[in-house]
């Protein structure tokens, strides 16, 4: 099927807030209407947090990929929270997303495109408006732009205050990620940078070493027949986030210079979530009108019927870049349901970079009242999803990972077979559990060997 041309423009009956005349799922209902506005104003009026040229540079990235060149590797935190805005929080994740992307360059042969979920995951779908304790029933906590956790009438108010702290937060995490990249910290002569003191003993750590002075032996045979190559002292790296919350999204959706149309500018990569992804809902209402790559997430529930008008109305040019569907089916439901989306967007020769989440599909409580997802299922669930995409002639083009540079305990199973008992003693999410340092790496080695079995 022949591409249809792409039209950067806005379409016409699209503005940055006509998302406010469909209904809106997942916003927090705020108590002070001219406070909301005040707040807003001011966001509005505050620098961006992307460039223009740095979305569009990502949505040629992606193309590519969608057209096999290279990989995407998106991945960070389920929830940011204010207080872990800090250097080591902040540096530990990109070690470990940086290590996964050298891990899956050395074996996929191919490039990967490194996209943190993080700088702006600040809110969170809840499946109820309230919670209740002990008879008290409040709001639920969506997540620090909106609340807090504590669970008080003043803690969970709705503040409109905290979406002028997110933009800061995201602000200073963004700064901090640049600063180090600019400065060599994703260099590959130094991969030792990326190290994580606690994981000297992991079961991996043999098997990392033995690839990283693979590389380096590699590097210094190039460099020393062409000279040094700068393009290995640095990568590119993109955020993205789930816009959620749209009053956030819209105060930071601007027109710029030398560009038509409209982009959100609180992130590169934005994507909608699968609460939100009715096609006459709000969401995405407000994603159809902005230049960025965006993704939805596409959960079991969904049918062709469904996906196809959501693709015309997200993409109806079929513009290269533009479209990346995130499926999240579940180890036990993806060979069922992913199958009759792959051949329907086959069928209609759509352009989309198919993603695996092999995460959201695979949560579950522990009799100890711990939420948590079994390695052996994330596992399982991106293994098939390999498979399916082989039979039915697609390619899978990435992966979307919940993920953390702490030494956490919140995913059972891995190379250290974490078991219920252990998540006691490491369980920091206050939202979704998180594959911890060794089971990210782990996950990264699974993939390679995937892919490479298949040739």
């Amino acid at each position: 099927m022949a591409i249809r041309p792409t039209s950067p423009s806005a379409p016409v009956d699209w503005s940055p807030a006509s998302w406010q005349q469909r209904e809106a799922l997942q916003q927090p209902r705020y108590d002070d209407p001219a406070e909301l506005a005040t707040a807003t104003a001011q966001l509005a009026s505050l620098p961006p947090l992307v460039t223009s040229w740095e979305v569009l540079a990502l949505k040629q990235a992606l193309a590519e990929a969608q057209d096999g060149h290279s990989f995407l590797l998106q991945g960070g935190d389920c929830a940011e929270s204010f207080t872990d805005c800090t250097s080591p929080i902040i540096s530990n994740r990109l070690k470990v997303l940086l290590q996964m992307s050298l891990v899956m360059v050395h074996g996929l042969k191919k490039p990967v495109l490194r996209v943190g979920r993080f700088a702006g995951q600040y809110a969170k779908p809840r499946s109820a408006d309230t919670e209740t304790r002990d008879g008290v029933t409040l709001p639920s906590f969506r997540g620090d732009v909106v609340n807090a956790p504590a669970f008080t009438a003043a803690a969970r108010r709705a503040d409109p205050q905290r979406l002028i702290q997110a933009h800061a937060h995201s602000a200073l995490t963004m700064n901090f990620v640049r600063a180090l990249i600019d400065g060599g910290f994703a260099d590959l002569h130094h991969p030792e940078y990326w190290d994580l003191a606690w994981v000297e003993h992991s079961p991996l750590a043999a098997e990392y070493r033995q690839m990283v002075a693979s590389i380096g032996d590699s590097l210094r045979f190039m460099e020393t027949l062409a000279g040094p190559i700068a393009s290995f002292s640095r990568v590119d790296f993109f955020t993205s986030h789930e816009a959620l919350l749209l009053h956030y999204e819209q105060a930071l959706t601007r027109q710029v210079p030398r560009h038509p149309g409209w982009f959100n500018l609180s992130t590169h990569f934005p994507w909608i979530g699968m609460r939100t992804a009715a096609l006459d809902g709000a969401h995405v209402e407000y994603f159809r009108g902005i230049r960025n790559p965006i993704a939805v997430k596409v959960g079991p529930s969904v049918t062709p019927e469904q996906l196809l008008p959501l693709m015309d109305a997200l993409n109806p040019d079929d513009e290269p870049g533009r479209l990346t569907l995130v499926h999240r089916m579940g180890n036990a439901a993806i060979a069922e349901r992913l199958p009759p989306l792959l051949d329907a967007v086959k069928r209609e020769g759509r352009r989309v970079l198919w993603v695996a989440d092999p995460m959201h599909g695979n949560t579950e409580s522990t009799s100890n009242g711990y939420k948590t997802r079994r390695f052996d299922n994330i596992r399982g669930e991106l293994d098939q999803a390999f498979d399916i995409h082989a039979a039915a002639g697609t390619r899978l083009g990435g992966v979307h990972l919940e993920l953390t540079g702490e030494n956490v305990t919140e995913c059972m199973g891995g190379a250290r077979d974490l078991s219920e008992s252990d998540l006691s003693r490491a369980y920091k999410s206050t939202v979704d559990p998180r594959l911890n340092y060794e089971q990210s790496l782990e996950l990264a080695m699974l993939i390679v060997r995937k892919s490479v079995s298949r040739g």
